[in-house]
C-alpha cells in the first residue's frame, strides 16, 4: 500500500509484481511517457517484521511488519499470498502515531523483531494503479500494484517481460542475495551489507 493514499484503516487484496531495475535514470522517462507522475520523491523507509517465539507467522505465510516511511508510521498484516504470475494476497494496514510505542505494545504480546529491510522508494501513479521504485543495499527493484491486466499493460509500456516478473518477498530476495555473495548480513540494511563488504574486503586484502 502506498503512503499517500493510505487511510486511518486500509484492508484489500494486493496483487502485485516486482521487477528488477538496472538503470535507475531510464526508468523515469519510460514512467512518465507511460503516462504516470510521481506522487513521493525516494524517501527513506525502514521495515521490521515481527512474529512470535517458533515463528507461527513465518510458517503459515504471513507477514506482520512495522514500516517508517519518511515520518510516517503504519502496521500492516499480509494473509499468505497465492502466487501465480502476480502475487495476490489479503493485506490490513493502519496509520500509527509513534512507532516507538507500537513497538512496545508488539513486544508486550511476545512479539520480537525476526528481520528488518531497508530502501529508499519513489512512488508512481497514473490513477489506476501504483509503480514503485525502490532502492535497495541488494541492488534496485521496481513494484506494479493494481489490477492483473493492468499490471500486464503497464510492464508491457515499461519493457518488462513477464519472465522477468518476480514475485518473492523482500525477505526472500535478500536471503537469495546473502547466499550468492556469502555475505554475513544479518538483515537488508545499508550499514549491515555495508560493514559486510567492508570487511570482506579487508579479509581478501593482501598481507
Amino acid at each position: 500500500m502506498r503512503s499517500d493514499t493510505l487511510p486511518q484503516t486500509a484492508s484489500n487484496k494486493e496483487v502485485e509484481i516486482k521487477f528488477r531495475v538496472d538503470n535507475l535514470r531510464g526508468l523515469n522517462p519510460r514512467l512518465r511517457q507511460a503516462g504516470f507522475r510521481r506522487v513521493t520523491k525516494p524517501t527513506h523507509e525502514m521495515n521490521a517484521l515481527y512474529d512470535l517465539p517458533g515463528r507461527p507467522l513465518r510458517k503459515r505465510g504471513e507477514l506482520l511488519r512495522l514500516r517508517k516511511y519518511g515520518s510516517a508510521w503504519v502496521l500492516t498484516h499480509k494473509a499468505k499470498g497465492r502466487e501465480g504470475r502476480h502475487k495476490t494476497r489479503v493485506e490490513n494496514e493502519t496509520k500509527v502515531a509513534d512507532g516507538a510505542k507500537m513497538d512496545a505494545i508488539l513486544r508486550a504480546l511476545g512479539f520480537t523483531p525476526t528481520f528488518r529491510y531497508e530502501k529508499f522508494r519513489a512512488e508512481w501513479s497514473d490513477g489506476q494503479g501504483h509503480v514503485v521504485v525502490d532502492e535497495t543495499p541488494i541492488g534496485n527493484f521496481g513494484e506494479i500494484e493494481g489490477h492483473p491486466r493492468w499490471i500486464d499493460r503497464t510492464a508491457r509500456l515499461l519493457g518488462i517481460r513477464q519472465e522477468d516478473y518476480i514475485t518473492d518477498t523482500y525477505a526472500s530476495l535478500f536471503f537469495q542475495w546473502k547466499q550468492r555473495a556469502a555475505s554475513p548480513a544479518g538483515e537488508m540494511t545499508f550499514a549491515a551489507i555495508g560493514r559486510s563488504r567492508r570487511n570482506s574486503a579487508r579479509g581478501n586484502a593482501p598481507n
